[in-house]
């Protein structure tokens, strides 16, 4: 059975099996576009390298997409802020036709190159664009890339046809070869997959890269809720090596803001805290080896 042969094992549509056999051939289908994402892997690293510099130099980096490549890309770029504490003014999202209201996502506007040059009109020499289209042939997202390579802004491209057009615009250029849909053009279903996962897998790489990551946890979230409050208080109990008391004691004391509350739970105030931080650039594990060696009152 060859990578892309989604029905190698009927002759029949999905649409003539039984429910349980169609969607039994559902899931083979997604689990063999996901066979796509392994040959990509030194691309994702060099993607997930350039968005860590891009962002930690401040420069703003721009999602840009039509269709169900769009919606990918407006998943991983909403959950940037709150996961890794990526501030808001540095994560953009363009959508062909805007992002979707009311459940209205129409098709057309994947069409509408001018949309598009208006959209990377704030595009600037260290942003990054991250564009994604699954025929690799989308006007939107071609004029969108053009756009950002006029402006010097680098360039991602996310596509599911090797050679594709889009590809040719990119500084990271990453086919995820996923082949013909189970549900003919459906591009939302393996195509979709595979860029949903290169993109979680890209942006959480970016995020260990820029000292948001240790031990496994999201010490850079941003807890504005009970439930990532109660989360919080768990990830600076076990990072400080502290009671849960102690940890929610730190955390109140910053704000919430969970990276000088780890150091506070482990014994600094909080201005020797922030002082850590800058001089070890957001980095837990070389602010506590620090705060070991000399210990701040």
């Amino acid at each position: 059975m060859t990578r892309h042969d989604h029905n190698a094992h009927s002759d029949l549509p999905i649409d003539a099996m039984a429910p349980d056999a169609a969607l039994s051939a559902m899931l083979r289908a997604q689990v063999l576009a996901l066979d796509s994402v392994t040959p990509a892997l030194p691309q994702f690293a060099r993607a997930a390298a350039l968005l860590a510099e891009v962002l930690g130099q401040g420069g703003t980096v721009h999602y840009a997409a039509a269709g169900s490549s769009g919606l990918m890309a407006l998943a991983d770029a909403c959950e940037l802020p709150g996961t890794f504490g990526i501030a808001q003014a540095q994560v953009r999202i363009h959508m062909a036709g805007g992002v979707p209201s009311g459940g209205v996502m129409p098709g057309d506007t994947e069409d509408d190159a001018a949309e598009a040059q208006c959209a990377a009109r704030h595009l600037r020499a260290g942003d990054l664009a991250i564009v994604l289209s699954a025929s690799g042939t989308t006007p939107y997202a071609m004029a969108f890339a053009e756009a950002a390579r006029a402006a010097g802004a680098r360039i991602v491209a996310i596509a599911n046809v090797a050679g594709a057009p889009l590809l040719a615009q990119a500084d990271v250029a990453i086919a995820l070869e996923t082949g013909p849909e189970i549900l003919a053009g459906s591009t939302r279903l393996g195509a979709g997959t595979a860029q949903k996962v290169a993109l979680n897998m890209i942006s959480t790489q970016a995020g260990i890269l820029l000292g948001h990551v240790h031990d496994g946890l999201m010490v850079n979230l941003k807890p504005d809720n009970i439930k990532l409050r109660r989360r919080a208080v768990q990830i600076v109990a076990r990072v400080a090596r502290v009671a849960d008391p102690a940890a929610q004691a730190a955390l109140e004391a910053t704000g919430f803001d969970t990276k000088p509350a780890v150091l506070v739970a482990a014994g600094a105030d909080l201005g020797a805290a922030r002082a850590l931080l800058a001089e070890h650039k957001g980095r837990l594990g070389a602010c506590l080896a620090a705060l070991a060696e000399k210990p701040i009152i």
